[in-house]
C-alpha cells in the first residue's frame, strides 16, 4: 500500500511542487489538498492519510493550531510534518510542541522531501537535534517551566536513551554505542516516551530540555 498524504499550504505553488515530488515515487500517493489549516480536521476524516504535510503558517488557522486540533479530536491520528521557510521560526517550535512529528524546509532537495514523508509514515522522528536544540534555547523559556524527569522514574540506562535521542542518534547507531542489541534499544526508547508521557522522540527531546534534563548549550 502507498504512503497517502494530505498537502496543506495556503500557496498553491508549494502544493503542487510537493505533488509532483511527491507523486513521481511509486509508493507515495497524494490523496488531497488544503489551503488553510481550518480544513485539515473533515479532509483527515474523509482521506484517513498517513501523513499531513503542514504549513505552519495560514490565514485563518496555523499549522500549530491545526496540529493540536487533529491530535486532540481524530482517532489514529496521522503523522504530522511541518512545512516550514525558516527553520528556527517560534512557529515551529510550537507546532513541535503541539505533537507535530517534525519538520522540513520549503527549500529542501525533492529526496529530502521524499525520505521525510516516508519516515515520519513510518513512526519515525524527522528530529533535526542542532535544530531543535537551538529552538529550545531561544524559545524554551517562553513557556512555563516543566517539572524535572526525576519524577519519571527512568532508569540509568533509559537516562542515556533520552540523551542520544537530543543528539539524534537513530536507534542502530544507540546500540553501537551502548553496546546492546537494536532490539534493546527500542525497547528502552519504547519505556522512556511512556515514562515522559510523550508521543514520539521529538516530544521526549523538547520535554528533555525544557525541563532541564538536557541543556540547550
Amino acid at each position: 500500500m502507498p504512503v497517502t498524504v494530505l498537502l496543506v499550504d495556503d500557496e498553491p505553488l508549494v502544493r503542487a511542487g510537493l505533488r509532483a515530488v511527491l507523486e513521481a515515487q511509486p509508493d507515495i500517493e497524494v490523496v488531497g489538498e488544503a489551503a488553510d489549516g481550518a480544513a485539515v480536521i473533515p479532509l483527515v476524516r474523509q482521506l484517513r492519510p498517513d501523513v499531513v504535510a503542514m504549513d505552519v503558517r495560514m490565514p485563518l488557522m496555523d499549522g500549530i493550531e491545526a496540529t493540536r486540533a487533529v491530535l486532540r479530536t481524530v482517532d489514529a491520528p496521522p503523522r504530522i510534518l511541518v512545512v516550514t521557510t525558516f527553520e528556527e521560526d517560534e512557529y515551529v517550535y510550537e507546532a513541535l510542541r503541539a505533537g507535530a512529528d517534525g519538520f522540513l524546509l520549503k527549500r529542501a532537495r525533492p529526496a529530502e522531501i521524499v525520505h521525510a514523508v516516508r519516515l515520519v509514515a513510518e513512526g519515525e522522528s524527522l528530529l533535526f537535534p542542532a535544530s531543535v536544540r537551538r529552538l529550545a534555547a531561544r524559545y524554551g523559556d517562553n513557556h512555563p517551566p516543566r517539572s524535572g524527569l526525576s519524577q519519571a522514574g527512568l532508569t540509568e540506562r533509559e537516562a542515556d536513551v533520552l540523551r542520544l535521542m537530543a543528539r539524534g542518534l537513530s536507534n542502530a547507531e544507540m546500540a553501537a554505542r551502548l553496546i546492546v542489541g537494536t532490539e534493546t534499544v527500542k525497547s528502552h526508547v519504547s519505556a522512556v516516551l511512556a515514562k515522559v508521557g510523550a508521543r514520539d522522540r521529538t516530544q521526549a527531546v523538547i520535554a528533555a530540555y525544557e525541563s532541564g534534563f538536557v541543556t540547550p548549550g
